[in-house]
């Protein structure tokens, strides 16, 4: 029974593993990356751009159009399929059919980076009926710098469809996957001294504390290590005396406590007149 038992827990096993590999196969657990986006003229100079909008991959982003007669909501995904709609990288959904018109397909997409921008074009969306001589559809989303928005919202600027060619749909979104990356102006020097003065500062009061708290030192004795500051400065004292002072300095009288002014020599005196003339 246990034989049995153990070989039903393994078949289980092994149906959930083959049961997640068609999951994955099917691109119901599959992960979403930039990499699902096909370049019109592949480069490392456009893949590169399209790794800066990596934190964006798999988030519909939707904007409203209530300009024209007709409502319309658009739907944005990077690098994957808007609003389900297979390799639709922008969709136009009219509100009261609820049909999708394909704007863009990410499996058509051209990238163009700067500093702090990165304009996304996606074409080969569907035709249209009856403007811009019935040419393919394009959708350009124009994403900026904002610092203070992971993800912020779509927002639809225009479309120009009034000309024979060369037709788009414009789209504004802001985010700070594209902001450039603050470097650090401080100096090695500058980082050393910050350093410095922090471990000096956590002596300082961590000695305080210690010799108030623990020691239990009072005055200047709560100065951590105060005997050796002490001895240390009147060795620095002598060391820049010796080093510094020019004059040339007294010996020390043979005996002590006796002071160098009691040892000069007293004027001669004569005593000629007490000779007999």
């Amino acid at each position: 029974m246990k034989v049995f038992s153990s070989c039903r827990g393994i078949s289980f096993l092994v149906w959930i593993v083959a049961f997640q590999l068609v999951l994955f196969e099917s691109g119901v657990y599959s992960v979403k990356s930039t990499k699902d986006c096909t370049l019109i003229s592949e480069s490392p100079l456009q893949r590169k751009v399209l790794e800066r909008l990596e934190p964006l991959v798999g988030k519909n982003f939707t904007a409203e159009d209530k300009a024209s007669n007709e409502s319309y909501t658009y739907v944005f995904q990077l690098c994957g399929d808007a609003g389900g709609v297979r390799n639709a990288g922008l969709i136009q959904v009219e509100k009261n059919t609820q049909k999708p018109t394909v704007i863009g397909k990410y499996t058509n997409t051209q990238a163009i980076g700067g500093s702090d921008w990165v304009m996304l074009i996606y074409k080969n969306g569907e035709k249209y009926d009856s403007h811009c001589n019935k040419e393919e559809r394009k959708a350009i989303i124009m994403i900026s710098c904002d610092r203070n928005v992971k993800a912020g919202t779509l927002e639809g600027i225009l479309e120009d469809r009034e000309k024979e060619e060369d037709c788009f749909y414009l789209f504004e979104l802001d985010t700070s996957s594209v902001c450039p990356v603050i470097e650090s102006k401080l100096s090695t020097g500058s980082i050393i001294l910050i350093i410095g003065f922090s471990l000096l500062a956590v002596y300082l009061v961590g000695g305080f504390l210690y010799q108030r708290v623990i020691v239990g030192a009072k005055g200047v004795e709560q100065f951590p290590n105060y005997a050796f500051w002490v001895e240390f400065g009147n060795l620095a004292a002598d060391g820049c005396d010796f080093v510094c002072r020019s004059r040339k300095r007294e010996e020390s009288p043979a005996y002590r406590g006796v002071a160098t002014d009691n040892l000069q020599e007293e004027p001669e005196e004569r005593d000629d007149h007490l000779l007999p003339m």
